[in-house]
């Protein structure tokens, strides 16, 4: 598949132009706006010298590349350089930013939200994370508190001043959860559910994408390409372990899909060391790892009272040792900005 994209400032007319000229050829292309950049892409085609020499004549083309092995629009060929998801006017996912989103795995009760929202807004979360409809694996675990939970969520963010992402796992609920939720978050059980996917892209929303936990790169990405395929564009992409033959932690976290992810795609790349690990001993070292890689983000479990909790209280940080997280995070962020060439993989791309 070859993907053709303008360059910056080009006219509707001239993407127009060449979408004919491709058609009168035989071809059936497809255009896409992805933020301030416009790409024509020759689905199941062969790509081919002679079309790829055509496409590259047009004075409107800046860049032509083969994308067979990536979702075009996922494809980091489609924009030439990492997408920016704004959030708000405080908050965004772009180079040179580090967005923490921290919260209990399920909001229980009004008290128990208010509490962890406004310590992990005192410790330097960005965005509060707090889950009201949960895919259990037992039909006789805790399910979420539901619509009654979305409207805690509001409360919260109202409190703190903190955005919201939430889980979204039934189309039937996605217009109510993006009236509440800044980010709908799309769980690794429904990472392949490609009518929720279909539905949350065009919800007006951005889209937080965990990876299955048995996905492939290449799957994860073109699911985030259904995303994308809708016209929208804001698209973060979590990588929150896979299954593997080991069984020490409840998923084994893949920090090289983040290294990977990062040279394949725009899209911005943020880690869950919460539900990879399972442990709560191990969150810390593992989002500092994802630091480290070029992670964009870590979505963290915060719980006052893990013991306690409903949902995966054993992998859920006490207020104070987020707030330690948080503490060496920026330390080691502010240590990467001061010897940039220590840091490897944050210029996979390059």
């Amino acid at each position: 598949m070859l993907l053709a994209r303008f360059h910056l400032g080009t006219t509707s007319e001239n993407h127009e132009e060449l979408v004919n000229a491709l058609h009168r050829r035989g071809y059936h292309p497809n255009r896409r706006t992805l933020h301030n950049r416009t790409v024509v892409y020759v689905p199941n085609t062969a790509p081919t010298a002679e079309l790829a020499a055509f496409l590259a004549a047009n004075p409107a083309v800046e860049h032509v590349e083969d994308v067979t092995a990536t979702p075009p629009l996922v494809s980091a060929s489609s924009t030439g350089a990492p997408t920016t998801v704004r959030i708000n006017r405080t908050v965004s996912f772009s180079p040179g930013e580090f967005v923490v989103m921290a919260g209990p795995c399920a909001v229980e009760s009004p008290d128990q939200l208010a509490t962890i929202a406004h310590e992990v807004a005192r410790s330097g979360a960005t965005v509060l994370r707090g889950g009201v409809f949960k895919p259990r694996t037992s039909p006789y675990s805790f399910q979420g508190l539901g619509e009654r939970g979305l409207s805690l969520l509001a409360a919260a963010a109202e409190a703190t001043g903190l955005p919201v992402v939430t889980e979204v796992t039934d189309v039937a609920h996605v217009q109510r959860t993006a009236e509440v939720a800044d980010i709908l978050q799309v769980g690794t059980r429904n990472a392949q559910n490609f009518s929720l996917l279909k539905e949350v892209a065009l919800a007006g929303r951005p889209v937080l994408l965990k990876r299955g936990f048995g996905c492939t790169v290449d799957e994860w990405l073109h699911a985030a390409e259904y995303v994308l395929n809708e016209g929208n564009a804001d698209v973060v992409l979590c990588e929150r372990g896979i299954r593997t033959f080991e069984g020490a932690t409840r998923f084994t976290l893949d920090i090289s899909a983040v290294a990977l992810v990062k040279h394949l795609s725009h899209l911005p790349v943020v880690v869950d060391p919460s539900h990879a690990s399972g442990r709560r001993e191990l969150v810390e070292p593992l989002a500092l790892a994802a630091a480290a890689a070029g992670a964009d983000g870590i979505l963290v479990d915060v719980h006052h009272e893990g013991a306690a909790a409903l949902c995966d209280g054993d992998q859920a940080l006490a207020p104070d040792q987020f707030s330690h997280l948080t503490n060496r995070l920026r330390a080691l962020r502010t240590g990467l900005a001061a010897a940039p060439e220590a840091n490897l993989l944050v210029s996979a791309r390059e």
